[in-house]
């Protein structure tokens, strides 16, 4: 059996544990994830990784409780998170999907929702909005438009807005550059890092775009059919190996796929 993984060994306490979950499909017996084991500390910015249909996005829906585990259990902070009030947990753990729905409102309004969820007035709610709109690089001329009005990177840029306005404390990310250009996409990442260095602001991200992050990520997770097949440090990975084994896997689905 694969140890656990510790995510960083240096942080005092983990604020995430996963304890033996695995999550079954609702239809038939098979198994999305089976069986991971691992943990995450606080300040963590870790790169999930791993081929198509590994089960990342399935792993970033467990940790948001939009599923809930078929075995083992998910703790944060020292609870199970079923213990946890769904609402003010959702609020410590935001997930940003790949393709976030803006709420049938203007980007204005869905970067100030966050901030009038909490009580603030109108006003205040622009004010707390308005230093991501500067780092972000949201464009004025974007405010009054709606989701119809946007690209799918434009959306993804709001939405990660609207996660970050809500101030969680563990932020999980579904592929947030893959609709980015490449120029936006490395500079996204870089201040994540840093907020994730200054702030402790957990960070988990599932990311096909190893170029990008093997700078920035503390730590990788490594998915293969639903199996946690690796973890390490970041300064421990054998980034050409990493890349060469995802390749690999894909190419073994698609022959599958072929027969």
């Amino acid at each position: 059996m694969m140890p656990s993984a510790q995510v960083p060994a240096t942080a005092s306490s983990p604020n995430l544990i996963f304890d033996r979950v695995s999550l079954r499909a609702p239809v038939g017996q098979g198994l999305i994830l089976s069986n991971l084991s691992f943990t995450v500390t606080t300040g963590a910015f870790v790169g999930l990784v791993g081929p198509s249909g590994a089960g990342k996005t399935s792993l970033l829906r467990l940790i948001n409780r939009l599923v809930d585990p078929s075995e083992g259990e998910i703790r944060w902070q020292g609870m199970a998170v079923r213990s946890h009030p769904i609402i003010a947990y959702r609020q410590q753990v935001t997930l940003v999907l790949q393709e976030s729905k803006l709420l049938g409102l203007t980007v204005a309004e869905n970067l100030q929702y966050p901030s009038r969820l909490r009580g603030q007035s109108l006003s205040e709610a622009q004010r707390t909005a308005r230093p991501w709109i500067d780092r972000l690089n949201i464009p004025e001329s974007w405010l009054n438009k709606t989701a119809v009005e946007l690209s799918i990177g434009q959306r993804q840029r709001i939405a990660l807005a609207r996660a970050l306005i809500a101030n969680p404390k563990l932020l999980l990310l579904d592929e947030p550059t893959a609709a980015q250009d490449i120029g936006y996409a490395e500079a996204l990442l870089n201040h994540l890092a840093q907020l994730s260095r200054t702030t402790g602001l957990t960070i988990i991200m599932a990311n096909h775009q190893l170029e990008l992050m093997q700078r920035l990520v503390t730590h990788v997770l490594l998915l293969e059919s639903g199996q946690l097949q690796g973890h390490w440090s970041a300064t421990d990975v054998d980034w050409a190996a990493l890349r060469q084994t995802i390749i690999n896997a894909n190419q073994q689905m698609q022959d599958d796929w072929d027969l």
